[in-house]
């Protein structure tokens, strides 16, 4: 092979000459059909676990079509209540078509085991920017017994009016 020094390179470039491209020349880019959630992720079913403590399990049993309905006909998504761990288990299907959608129905059911009602936390589920967040009043300030029903109170307020100023607050 010849040998070539950086004099022989560092030369202007050159034009082609006589070079045309036309979009027959191209070839032809393929389409390809949408993937599914479950092969986004490499063929690996995903799910989620949302444990259900047991003063809320007579409400879920009794709202359980109202919750699997959304999930499973909307979502395309796999539901079931697992009776011996307690939790609500949520997977995805050959049919999902987008990964997010397994966390916007884990962030339903946990809004629901929170206690909001369906049709508040349906929201979840229509809306991109939407998410449930709570706290433990002990986390912000230590209080005990009757000070601590105190607090919850104002913060609920007459009629929650809290609540929905809190909501409220980006």
């Amino acid at each position: 092979m010849p040998k070539v020094t950086k004099k022989d390179t560092a030369g202007p470039l050159q034009e082609a000459v006589g070079m045309v491209i036309d979009d027959e020349q191209l070839p032809i880019k393929p389409k390809f059909s949408a993937l599914s959630a479950q092969e986004q992720q490499g063929g690996k079913v995903e799910f989620r676990r949302i444990p259900v403590p047991q003063n809320r399990m007579t409400p879920l049993k009794t709202a359980w079509m109202q919750l699997y309905t959304p999930i499973t006909e909307n979502l395309k998504l796999d539901m079931r209540m697992n009776l011996k761990t307690k939790k609500v288990e949520i997977k995805t299907t050959p049919q999902t078509t987008n990964p997010d959608v397994l966390q916007k129905a884990a962030d339903f059911v946990h809004a629901f085991i929170l206690g909001f009602e369906i049709r508040d936390a349906i929201a979840l589920l229509r809306l991109d920017d939407l998410y449930v967040e709570c706290f433990e009043v002990k986390d912000v300030k230590t209080l005990r017994g009757e000070h601590l029903s105190r607090a919850i109170g104002r913060l609920a307020g007459k009629v929650s009016c809290w609540v929905f100023f809190a909501a409220a607050v980006p």
